[in-house]
């Protein structure tokens, strides 16, 4: 066995391999939980034994480095000792805190150690006491080389690693078929009560009855130093066979206190990269490498999956916050249960300078404010393998359970930020690259790379004034899906000149970009002064654009005009094919707010809709009551010939026929898609305040019932979105879309015709059913939902509206 020590895990390590970043914290962490804490639900701190109240710093010798294990261990052997020998009714919690400043091993503070408590139910890992629990290890399953041959017939095997303590089978990794070289990418964790183990590491081919034994090894835990990471190769041996190499199991192994690395103020506040502004002016170096700071190489596609063996007990949700950086997600909520599904993906970017962990936490929410951490781990982003799918399953709190994600890191292409004058797109070479990679003969290629957009921020005018002296210090940020770039300030100006081409890679034809000009105010967060949104699939090609800014909510114009210069190349198949898949959902959390506007704006959208559908029936009506007896005739001979003739494909096709009916409608005059959007009205969100005492009293019986009515307000909006979206297929709002609606349909009248309606049924079932056992971490999806959040409301029409404006090279100054 060859043990080979890996820094690249720990950024600070002491002598003793304990880690000073993830056990002495930072000034800003004030506090971090020793191991031996309960499995109470919230951390019940008493004043402990005044033989540890001691004050030391991190000069006078935190960490011996004459004494490599000792400081840590003898400490948490005395409390130990302690929390064992006290009355069974005593729930004591060490925290200790280690700062660059000197510090307390105990919080003073008192509480009822009994307040919170509640019985758990707990899965099998968890029934030793969490006292006991002192230690965690970490295990990082990598791969396999050179491994025995158990199929004779083909000369492989299907191998899958087993590992145990004690006799006892703690995890088993999935089954790698036909592989002698098999890469697993399987992290996870395991309490434990001390470091006198041995983990017994057996791999097993898999068989339809009985599984061959391919060898086994083992790793001793009593001589590893903390909070250090060691890379492994454990040959395996079997004394019953007779060979002489059955192959290697590499492994990465790390041994730490159990939840020394969760911290108090988990979740800090921090400045996001546009806010984070100097008040002076700053070299061109300076600003260079702040924009050059802003590009990200890496793309981290994270799938949340499951929790395992979660208490069950009480009413109320849990969700899952991700982090990483300024980038934060937060899962949807699902009612407390042992086995939660969430089934979630989404993506961060991976910077070059960041090299902070992704810091994962588990929440528990009852009512409006009982939130509760069931427990907070932080994965090493450093070691993750490129385009290879990591897997994790991490133990949460004692007695919380565990949770199951995937991780997988990708190399991102497309971001830039450069002059105008030497945008990628102005060079003929690059355009030419760019052009080819995407074009329709090689759609089968990086299918999931839809396009290139570049950006060309030249200029804003007439800007707002937020100075004393009449001036301001603009920048501009560009926001298209969850990526973020922002050109340098220029100070001093209501009217900058840019002159930046900023280029991203396309996720998504159906994204919007959004800029967003700020005002620069130092360390304190930048003043809004307008904002423009532009479709991509609205952009035309090369065309200098005079826009109108727009306040916050896009819904009126504010003050000042930018200028733009837009071109996107993309891939229509590969576009096409993305429509129907899930979209990317956006990582900022958004405070919803009740607005009464907002809320009268969705009942009339939902009425115009059911006014409409209300309409149609009784016209269907008329016709059976024969109030016209030429228009029931003939829809009574219509009727007659359908049912006769009637086969499904007749039912996308008559769809086909309706929309091309708009289009001639709309090419002949006679129609505008935008004639709904007469009595659209967008208010702002600021409401004025009701002085009316019944008015008052109103709002505060509605404020009695905030979150029905928030549900209410949500739901309104999604009816009368999911509407407008279909009206807007069939009057060609987004010709894109209703072209591609053309395409589907028919395709789909075409293989209803051609083939028999049960074989397509059951080729459907037989998809749907098999689809978890082909990909288990498979992420669910309606196309038919996926296709309609493509296309925009008539409010997002409202929105995203351009308001040209005149695109002199100057704008004329009024006279003071």
């Amino acid at each position: 066995m060859s043990l080979v020590l890996d820094t690249l895990a720990t950024p600070l390590e002491s002598t003793d391999g304990t880690s000073l970043d993830s056990a002495c914290g930072t000034p800003s962490e004030e506090r971090v939980n020793l191991p031996w804490t309960t499995d109470s639900e919230d951390l019940d701190r008493e004043p402990s034994s005044p033989l540890l109240m001691r004050e030391f710093s991190m000069d006078e010798g935190l960490l011996d480095e004459t004494q490599p294990d000792e400081t840590l261990e003898d400490i948490a052997e005395v409390v130990f000792d302690l929390r064992r020998n006290s009355a069974p009714t005593t729930r004591r919690n060490a925290i200790f805190s280690m700062s660059n400043e000197p510090c307390d091993f105990f919080d003073e503070s008192l509480q009822d150690p009994l307040e919170n408590f509640e019985a758990t139910a707990v899965d099998p890992e968890a029934q030793i006491p969490a006292a006991c629990q002192r230690y965690l290890l970490n295990i990082n399953l990598k791969q396999g080389r050179n491994l025995v041959i158990r199929d004779k017939r083909s000369g492989t095997s299907d191998p899958y690693v087993k590992f145990k303590l004690e006799g006892k089978q703690f995890y088993k990794s999935k089954v790698v078929y036909k592989s002698l070289n098999p890469r697993w990418n399987e992290s996870f964790s395991h309490p434990l009560r001390d470091r006198e183990h041995v983990v017994d590491v057996r791999v097993y081919d898999k068989n339809r009855t009985t599984d061959d034994f391919m060898g086994s090894s083992s790793i001793s835990l009593k001589n590893l130093e903390l909070y250090k990471t060691y890379e492994m190769e454990l040959r395996l041996d079997d004394p019953k066979s007779k060979e002489d190499d059955m192959g290697i199991i590499a492994v990465d192994v790390c041994l730490m206190f159990r939840d020394a690395t969760i911290k108090k103020n988990r979740w800090p506040q921090r400045k996001n990269k546009q806010n984070q502004a100097s008040p002076s002016p700053r070299p061109a170096e300076v600003q260079k490498n702040q924009l050059k700071n802003q590009m990200w190489t890496g793309v981290l596609g994270i799938t949340l999956v499951e929790g395992e063996h979660l208490p069950q007990y009480g009413q109320g949700d849990i969700y899952v916050r991700f982090r990483l950086g300024d980038q934060k997600y937060k899962s949807k909520n699902l009612c407390i249960q042992a086995n939660p599904q969430w089934r979630e993906q989404f993506d961060f970017n991976q910077f070059e300078d960041n090299q902070e962990p992704l810091q994962v936490e588990l929440f528990s929410k009852r009512g409006r404010k009982g939130e509760e951490s069931w427990g907070m781990f932080e994965i090493d982003l450093s070691r993750l393998p490129l385009n290879e799918r990591q897997f994790y399953t991490h133990v949460l709190d004692p007695g919380k359970g565990r949770l199951v994600f995937l991780v997988t890191l990708r190399p991102c292409w497309g971001v830039s930020i450069s002059d105008v004058e030497t945008a990628p797109l102005t060079k003929s070479e690059e355009r030419d690259s760019i052009v080819k990679k995407f074009s329709l003969q090689n759609s089968h290629k990086c299918v999931g790379e839809v396009g290139f957009l570049q950006v060309n921020v030249m200029k804003a005018n007439d800007l707002p004034a937020t100075d004393l002296n009449g001036k301001s210090n603009p920048l501009c940020v560009i926001e298209l899906g969850n990526c973020k770039l922002q050109t340098h300030t220029i100070y001093k100006t209501v009217n900058p000149e840019w002159n930046k081409a900023f280029t991203l890679p396309i996720k998504d034809i159906h994204d919007v970009i959004e800029l967003t000009v700020l005002d620069e105010n130092g360390d304190r967060a930048p003043t809004f002064l307008g904002k423009v949104a532009v479709p991509l699939l609205t952009v035309q090609n090369g065309q200098p654009i005079c826009l109108f800014l727009k306040k916050e909510n896009l819904g009126s114009t504010s003050k000042g005009t930018i200028t733009l210069v837009l071109e996107v190349i993309y891939n229509k198949v590969r576009a096409g094919i993305k429509t129907f898949q899930p979209k990317e959902t956006k990582l900022m959390e958004e405070n919803l707010k009740f607005s009464k506007k907002v809320l009268a704006r969705n009942i009339y959208r939902v009425r115009k809709i059911s006014t409409a559908v209300l309409y149609t029936l009784q016209y269907i009506k008329s016709c059976f009551q024969w109030e016209s007896t030429q228009r029931s005739l003939i829809a009574f001979l219509i009727f007659l010939v359908t049912v006769w003739h009637w086969e499904l494909f007749m039912l996308p096709l008559f769809l086909l026929l309706l929309i091309g009916w708009n289009y001639f409608q709309l090419t002949t005059g006679k129609a505008s898609y935008n004639q709904d959007l007469v009595n659209m009205t967008m208010g702002d969100d600021e409401e004025e305040d009701e002085k009316e005492s019944g008015k008052k009293g109103l709002m505060d019986k509605i404020h009695m019932v905030q979150e029905v009515v928030l549900v209410v307000q949500n739901v309104l909006e999604e009816i009368a979105n999911i509407g407008e979206r279909i009206k807007n297929i069939f009057n060609w709002s987004v010709p894109f879309m209703s072209c591609l609606a053309c395409l589907v349909m028919f395709v789909a009248a075409a293989l209803f015709y051609f083939i028999p309606f049960r074989y397509i049924v059951l080729i459907w079932g037989v998809n749907k059913f098999t689809k978890k056992l082909r990909n288990p971490y498979t992420i669910d999806n309606n196309e038919i939902l996926d296709f309609l959040k493509r296309v925009p409301s008539d409010i997002q029409k409202v929105q995203y509206s351009a308001l040209r404006a005149p695109t002199s090279q100057s704008q004329p100054r009024k006279k003071k």
